[in-house]
């Protein structure tokens, strides 16, 4: 662990490597970011992205934070050193991220932080440092998964301190965005599973994502063996089992598929059962709401919510339902699938059977040949920019207009062709547009 150590980029003049970098050269481990404390940081992002061709851009420049991007995707921060170095370190989090390296080689250690990587142990700097800035409780949760360590007593009593102190609203909650960073960092990793039930259990889960500890103890019977919640947790867990390159979207799809079903239980007057109908519909609206309180691009809003408002389609029993499947949700496969069969993995109940997993199986096997034998539909004819040169005209709703896709035609309506030569009517509409006879699928419309 502490013998064989990556090759380290040259040191600007006077420079220390602080924080998780140097944590993870002491580790072994390649740093993925820099962060570098130097007496000119402007200089020094500018002299690194001349010598790399990266990109240097400020972060504050009055405050001096530069920040360099390498043709490699290696990120490198800069800030001012600090006049007490010593200081700055046990401000900080952690004793493992209280590190700083000279161009030397040589280890400022004021913390004891070498000490607790040789144990795999997280401690606390200080009690007060975690108080200081509350997203460090999040970030507890995140090392233990991401460096595999463990919290050490005291400073695992102080994080659910900061926890109830801020679930009683007499500590600010961290802004959503910063929470948000936590969260995806966590979920990046394949232990994501585990970082989620160590959310919940160091009472941080309900700071987070409060609809989803409602599926807790909410027993499902049936195909399940598992509480609603847990279930949640262990399709994460398949899914990146199969599929560790998933996407966030997906993470969350997965983490949330039944997040709907606490709000939608009910229990059959004719049987007794539990049913949880049009959980799939109400886990969508929830998932909305969810990832866009924590600020997640809207693309991948809409796209999580998809994929949990569809998780409960029926697989295809022929190749033309298969057909018909690929054709209607082609913009969700293969994550769809995968989710699906994270879900089905995700349950082994009294229902649960190597025969019914094996028609599972078949179904998906449908859905991935139909999939194969139906190329993507080709792309506009015109794009944005050719448009706009057309009409003469800048960005705006005017441009999209011309290339809106022709409507899907039903199977009970027919294309006519009116009276007047050179356009397109369908029966039962009020509108006409105006396309080439027998020309292009993308309309002009009006």
């Amino acid at each position: 662990m502490f013998r064989c150590r990556p090759p380290l980029p040259s040191f600007p003049p006077g420079a220390l490597l602080v924080g998780g970098a140097a944590r993870d050269w002491l580790r072994g481990v390649a740093p993925k970011d820099f962060d570098w404390a130097t007496p000119d940081p402007a200089g020094a992002a500018a002299q690194l992205a001349q010598a790399t061709g990266g990109a240097v851009f400020p972060l504050d420049e009055a405050r001096g934070y530069w920040r360099v991007h390498t043709p490699d995707g290696v990120q490198h921060d800069f800030v001012p050193l600090p006049a007490e170095v010593a200081s700055d370190l046990l401000r900080r989090d952690f004793t493992v991220n209280a590190l700083a390296l000279t161009s030397d080689r040589q280890v400022l250690d004021l913390a004891q932080g070498q000490k607790d990587l040789r144990a795999k142990r997280l401690r606390m700097v200080s009690a007060a440092n975690l108080w200081d800035d509350p997203l460090r409780a999040w970030r507890a949760a995140r090392f233990e998964v991401t460096l595999g360590f463990r919290l050490d007593s005291m400073t695992e009593s102080v994080v659910r301190e900061v926890a109830g102190a801020l679930a009683s609203s007499d500590l600010a909650l961290p802004a959503s965005e910063r929470v948000r960073d936590e969260l995806h960092a966590l979920l990046a990793h394949p232990n994501a599973a585990r970082g989620i039930g160590r959310l919940e259990d160091l009472g941080l889960l309900s700071l987070t994502v409060p609809e989803l500890r409602e599926g807790r103890g909410l027993e499902q019977g049936g195909f399940h063996h598992l509480d609603v919640f847990d279930h949640g947790v262990e399709a994460l867990h398949q899914l990146l089992a199969r599929r560790p390159e998933a996407e966030l979207p997906l993470r969350w799809a997965a983490l949330l598929h039944d997040v709907g079903k606490p709000r939608t239980r009910a229990t059959d007057p004719d049987t007794g059962r539990t049913t949880f109908y049009g959980h799939d519909r109400q886990g969508a609206e929830l998932t909305n709401g969810i990832l866009t309180r924590l600020k997640l691009p809207g693309e991948d809003v809409r796209r999580a919510a998809a994929l949990v408002g569809a998780h409960m389609v029926p697989l295809p029993s022929t190749e033309r339902e298969a057909r018909r499947f690929v054709h209607w949700r082609r913009e969700l496969l293969p994550d769809l699938l995968s989710l699906m069969l994270a879900d089905r993995e995700a349950a082994r109940g009294p229902m649960s059977s190597p025969a019914s997993r094996r028609a599972y199986a078949q179904g998906m096997d449908r859905v991935l040949a139909a999939l194969e034998e139906q190329p993507a539909p080709p792309p506009p004819l015109l794009t944005g920019q050719e448009v706009m040169v057309l009409l003469g005209a800048g960005p705006g709703p005017r441009v999209g207009r011309p290339c809106v896709p022709w409507p899907k035609p039903q199977p009970w309506e027919r294309y006519a062709l009116p009276r007047k030569r050179g356009t397109l009517w369908r029966p039962g509409t009020r509108t006409r547009r105006d396309i080439p006879v027998g020309g292009s699928r993308y309309a002009a419309a009006r």
